[in-house]
C-alpha cells in the first residue's frame, strides 16, 4: 500500500459512480470513474497506478479539468485532493494502514462522563470513525472499548456533524486486530 492521508477537518464524501478522465503531466490519460466525492477531493477507480504526490488534472462530464493532487493509491483506486499544488501545503494527519469498512458496534466514553454504545463505520490498527451520541471537540480525549478487550484511549481527529474520526494512543497489534475484525463484521 502507498501511503495514505487524511485531512483533520475532510467533509464526509458521498458516493457516487461518475465517469472521466485523468490526465498526467506528460500528456497521458487514462478513463477513471469516481467512486466518492466531495467539495475537497475524491475517490476514483484507476487502471493505471498513480504516486502519491503526483499532480494530475481531473475532468468528468465534459466540464473544465480539475487540479488535483493524488493522496494514496492501492489496488486500482486513489484518493485525490481538489485544488493543492502540493498535499503537505494542507495539515494532514498520515494514516499508516488502509481502514476496513464494518458495521459493528463499540462503547464510546468521554473523560469524566457515561460511556454509551456507538457504531463503528472502519477501522484500522491506528483509529476508527464513529458515529456519535455527543458531539466532542477536536483533540478532546475519549475511551474506546471493544467487546473483550481493555478500552483504548483516543483523540479525536476531525468531527464532521456526529460523525468522528478517533486516533487510538497505542495502535492494536497486529494479530488481536485481525480478530476483532472477524468479530465486527
Amino acid at each position: 500500500m502507498k501511503r495514505d492521508a487524511r485531512p483533520l477537518d475532510r467533509n464526509e464524501r458521498k458516493p457516487v459512480k461518475l465517469r472521466g478522465v485523468a490526465v498526467r503531466r506528460g500528456g497521458s490519460s487514462v478513463d477513471v470513474v469516481l467512486l466518492d466525492l466531495s467539495y475537497e477531493g475524491c475517490g476514483i477507480e484507476t487502471p493505471l497506478e498513480l504516486e502519491p504526490g503526483e499532480a494530475i488534472k481531473l475532468s468528468i462530464l465534459c466540464r473544465p479539468a480539475i487540479d488535483a493532487v493524488v493522496r494514496w493509491y492501492e489496488k486500482g483506486r486513489a484518493g485525490l485532493v481538489f485544488g493543492a499544488e502540493d498535499p503537505q501545503e494542507k495539515a494532514y494527519l498520515t494514516r499508516r494502514s488502509v481502514r476496513v469498512a464494518l458495521g459493528g458496534q463499540v462503547s464510546l466514553r468521554r473523560l469524566g462522563q457515561n460511556s454509551y454504545r456507538v457504531r463503528v463505520n472502519d477501522l484500522s490498527p491506528e483509529g476508527c470513525k464513529v458515529d456519535l451520541v455527543e458531539r466532542p471537540r477536536v483533540g478532546e480525549h475519549m475511551l474506546i472499548k471493544f467487546d473483550g478487550l481493555e478500552a483504548l484511549d483516543a483523540e479525536v481527529c476531525w468531527v464532521d456533524g456526529f460523525v468522528a474520526g478517533l486516533r487510538f494512543q497505542k495502535p492494536i497489534h497486529g494479530s488481536v486486530f485481525d480478530i476483532l475484525l472477524e468479530r465486527l463484521k
